[in-house]
């Protein structure tokens, strides 16, 4: 059995799915445009954009809608967009906002392709102006036209000279999308790249986003050809799982970068938990753009810096940096900058400081940042930049030249063009001064030398540059795989079916005794925890356990037990039990009320010889469920030593998590102390992960203090928080990333009898499928992608992550996967898969390994796909088949498709509307 072939005959199986592109080509290159409320009036947005239409340099049919003008700008207006002969691909509104449902409405009866809205007063407004956003998009629903705005400036298409705005001056060609928020921004950018002669791909206002948003516009520029970068100006996030989906496919390729406005840590100030009020909302948002790949700047300046840099060299390997200077306070700033940006000094190694001291003044620094002092000319300058950039131990090389001593700024740059590519590290430059440097600084700016006019702006970038890869490397690399992590069906269903019934009693807050119930049903240990609702019941307990104990409050609405004097440690006797217990109870009754009094806990004590961790989760507003990581005890809110991420967790994202705390390197052992068991804490944090997702009814979790020891991981203490009977199922936050789809995962049996297992794919599954590949002959390869791909080709990293790492919300694979009982080892036998390439429309696949063909495996395969894309409300699957390929076709008639002959003779094409 072999399969279908997509679009581009190049194993698209194993490459991105292809992006919604072709539903945003009528706007961004539309045949045809109309502009309703089209005016000649001097001075109105109607007549700015007719007329930047008409100049622009893109071959356009332009329409005019005006019911009270016969023409506008010598073109003939109509009364209505329906009164167009031929269609329309883009229509650019701006008539006032009471009118523009109506006219939204009359688009989509009249077939147009694509909407910009620049009219304002919608929900900006207030209820009025929302309400009118609603009506818009009850109209959105009856067709398929996409939306820009409202409330926006329109869009440029620089490659193409098309000017969709009301702003007068379109700026040169480039390789940067410019997607911005801010219209008032966008006209500044504008001015300012006239002045600094910097190109575009594309400018976009997004205005509201009340239809196409930050994720359509990802995957479209992340596929045009003339984009090499996309810069955001970003004021609010919108459709966050739109946002991740695409940004994580994308950033990949092309690096997405995003200056976000607008911080505020408000909404922590309510939480009723340590993870929320250590989780602040601009927080999340850097967890969620690490968690995507997406790099976050700080001002604009730094937005196009990082594009020009990304754009001209390779991205460091780590975050060491040497820097070769002819002066010593420049050397000095950029290390400061440098260091305060979590980046770091390459210790150069002995072989480095022996050459430099071959050729260089006996006075030089001997260190990094290397000062080749103010009598080096440009010869030993350069010299020197060549022989520490090939430390092992540097990352990237920062050159700076000050305007003093014998070095010749202009020469030095000549001579260090030919080192710009062939460390395979980022070498970056700050000549420092006016024009006396404009001559090498143009000169090493050719050379692809991005050149900064401060060494501190320079060491930023180099640290942004680290931090671009650092994201990239934890997204994509393949984490490992663990056997038996999932806790069993029984104890999903018990956790949920216990937390129904807490709130079926109209509880909001489970006691330690049953948070830690929950905690142990995920396989998360536990302290031996048991419950006394007398002094005889603990007692009886203490003594059961064995001295020394822990004796705490049971309460089910009290959240903080030391709040009311509610713990007593290092209870030794049978009277000092008693005396715990009457003395936790009066005093929760004095502080609280006799009501929130239920008895107490009692625990055995535990050595704290290890480290005490703090592990939450909390909602966010926009992001839904977040993971707290650090160091904990009862200080966790003083010391403020945490890190977020966005669930779900697997080992690689586990460890990255960690390793932003300072707490992780005292984890790896330091001091002389043994290092803790980092794999098993790792697993630990993805099975937390799972009870966050899976168990959607909590809203808060803290675990303090996590004890972890060498040889051993312990809650001691935690607290459930879940949702009041007041929020409805359709009202539950929902995860920003979609977890792994466990509905779609079945048992099978093939036509011999051979037990399989059909799921979707992981990213664990990496090398499985690198083996799946060595099991394909040449015949089945090239009927799968129309041509002979090498293994190599097919089992590269870059290549799989496409598949294996996918955000499932686009469509997914599904793989068989067998246990071999020789080996005990599992393998995949085939793939089955469906990729999104329209809005409702998706392409499906299917291969299967040599040995397991005719077995009905590849017909089961896609028969799951599209039951799969189904449920997942796609309208149509579509593929391409070569014309030889006859076991295909029958496998995809079996599943309903239609086949059709295609314009290429050699294959035939495949639907299924579903």
């Amino acid at each position: 059995m072999s399969d279908i072939a997509i679009t581009s005959r190049v194993g698209k199986i194993y490459t991105a799915p292809p992006p919604a592109r072709g539903a945003l080509d009528p706007l961004f290159q539309p045949k045809s445009v109309a502009v309703i409320g089209a005016t000649d009036r001097p001075g109105t947005v109607g007549r700015s954009v007719i007329s930047n239409l008409l100049e622009s340099k893109f071959p356009v049919t332009i329409h005019a809608v005006n019911p009270k003008h016969d023409q506008v700008l010598g073109i003939r207006t109509q009364r209505r967009i329906a009164d167009i002969a031929g269609g329309v691909d883009l229509a650019i509104i701006v008539t006032p906002a009471t009118t523009v449902p109506q006219i939204i409405g009359e688009c989509v009866n009249a077939g147009v392709k694509s909407a910009v809205v620049i009219s304002a007063g919608f929900r900006e407004q207030g209820q009025q102006g929302a309400a009118l956003e609603n009506a818009i998009q009850e109209h959105l629903k009856r067709g398929t036209l996409r939306l820009i705005g409202p409330n926006c400036m329109g869009f440029m298409n620089p490659t193409i000279g098309l000017n969709a705005t009301f702003a007068k001056s379109m700026p040169d060609k480039g390789s940067v999308a410019f997607l911005s928020q801010s219209g008032a921004l966008q006209t500044a950018i504008l001015d300012w790249s006239a002045k600094e002669n910097v190109g575009f791909s594309a400018i976009v206002s997004t205005g509201s986003m009340l239809d196409v948003g930050w994720g359509d516009l990802i995957y479209y520029f992340g596929d045009d050809p003339h984009t090499k970068s996309i810069l955001i100006y970003m004021e609010s996030v919108g459709d966050a799982r739109s946002f991740l989906s695409a940004a994580r496919e994308i950033a990949l390729s092309k690096p997405i970068i995003v200056i976000k406005a607008g911080r505020s840590e408000a909404a922590s100030r309510a939480a009723a938990s340590h993870t929320g009020a250590l989780t602040g909302s601009d927080d999340v948002l850097d967890a969620a753009f690490r968690r995507c790949g997406v790099l976050r700047v700080q001002n604009i300046a730094d937005l196009f810096y990082m594009a020009e840099v990304l754009s001209k060299q390779p991205r460091p390997r780590g975050p060491h940096l040497s820097i070769v200077t002819n002066a010593g306070g420049p050397g000095v700033l950029a290390t400061d900058a440098l260091i305060a940006n979590s980046g770091e000094l390459t210790v150069l190694s002995p072989g480095t400081i022996e050459a430099l001291d071959g050729f260089l003044s006996a006075h030089w620094s001997h260190s990094n940042p290397v000062d080749v002092l103010a009598d080096a000319d440009a010869d030993s300058f350069v010299r020197a930049v060549n022989i520490v950039s090939q430390d092992p131990s540097g990352d990237g090389l920062l050159a700076i030249i000050a305007p003093q001593g014998l070095v010749n700024p202009t020469k030095a740059a000549q001579q260090m063009t030919e080192l710009a590519h062939i460390s395979g590290k980022p070498l970056i430059a700050s000549w420092m001064g006016g024009d006396g440097v404009a001559e090498g600084t143009a000169i090493l700016n050719t050379a692809g030398i991005p050149t900064f006019s401060y060494p501190d702006t320079a060491a930023r970038a180099f640290t942004y540059m680290w931090r671009y890869t650092y994201n990239l490397r934890g997204l994509y690399e393949t984490p490992a795989l663990i056997e038996g992590a999932e806790p069993t069906v029984e104890a999903k269903k018990s956790v949920g079916e216990f937390i129904e019934q807490v709130r079926r009693c109209g509880r909001t807050l489970l006691n330690e005794f049953e948070a830690k119930r929950v905690l142990a049903l995920y396989g998360i240990p536990v302290v031996d925890t048991r419950a006394a609702e007398n002094e005889d019941a603990a007692v009886a307990l203490a003594a059961e356990i064995g001295y020394p104990v822990a004796i705490k409050l049971l309460s089910n609405t009290i959240a903080h037990k030391t709040d009311v004097d509610g713990v007593r440690l290092n209870v030794r006797t049978e009277d000092q039990v008693r005396q715990a217990f009457r003395t936790i109870r009066n005093s929760v009754t004095e502080k609280a009320g006799a009501q929130h009094f239920l008895g107490v806990t009692v625990q055995p004590m535990v050595r704290r010889d290890g480290y005490e961790l703090i592990l939450g989760s909390t909602i966010d507003a926009q992001f839904g469920p977040v993971i707290l990581f650090g160091s904990g005890g009862v200080m966790v809110e003083v010391y403020r030593d945490r890190a977020l991420a966005l669930p779900p967790l697997n080992t690689t994202l586990a460890q990255r998590l960690m390793e932003q705390t300072k707490i992780f390197a005292a984890l790896q052992g330091t001091r002389g102390r043994k290092p803790v068991k980092l794999e098993a804490l790792e697993q630990l944090l993805v099975r937390f992960s799972q009870l966050v997702l899976e168990q959607s009814w909590i809203k808060e979790i803290d675990i303090n203090p996590l004890l972890v020891t060498p040889e051993q991981m312990l809650a001691l203490d935690a607290r459930i928080v879940i949702h009041g009977s007041s929020v409805i199922p359709e009202r539950l936050p929902r995860a920003a990333i979609r977890p792994y789809p466990s509905q779609y995962v079945w048992e099978w049996q093939m036509k011999d009898g051979t037990p399989v297992t059909i799921r979707p794919i992981r990213p664990e599954d990496e090398p499985l499928v690198v083996q799946f590949h060595h099991t394909l002959s040449e015949r089945s390869v090239y009927l799968r992608y129309f041509c002979s791909l090498s293994l190599s080709t097919r089992v590269e990293h870059e290549r799989l992550v496409r598949i294996c790492f996918g955000s499932y919300d686009r469509g997914f694979a599904l793989v068989a996967d067998r246990r071999n009982p020789d080996t005990g080892q599992h393998e995949v036998l085939g793939v089955g898969r469906f990729s999104a390439i329209h809005r409702g429309e998706a392409e499906a696949a299917v291969l299967v390994s040599d040995k397991w063909q005719g077995k009905g495996l590849g017909t089961e395969l896609l028969a799951g796909v599209v039951r799969v894309a189904r449920q997942e409300r796609f309208q149509r699957l579509s593929g391409e088949i070569l014309r030889e390929n006859l076991a295909t076709q029958v496998v995809f008639k079996k599943a309903g498709f239609k086949l059709r002959s295609t314009e290429d003779p050699g294959s035939v094409s495949a639907k299924l509307e579903l």
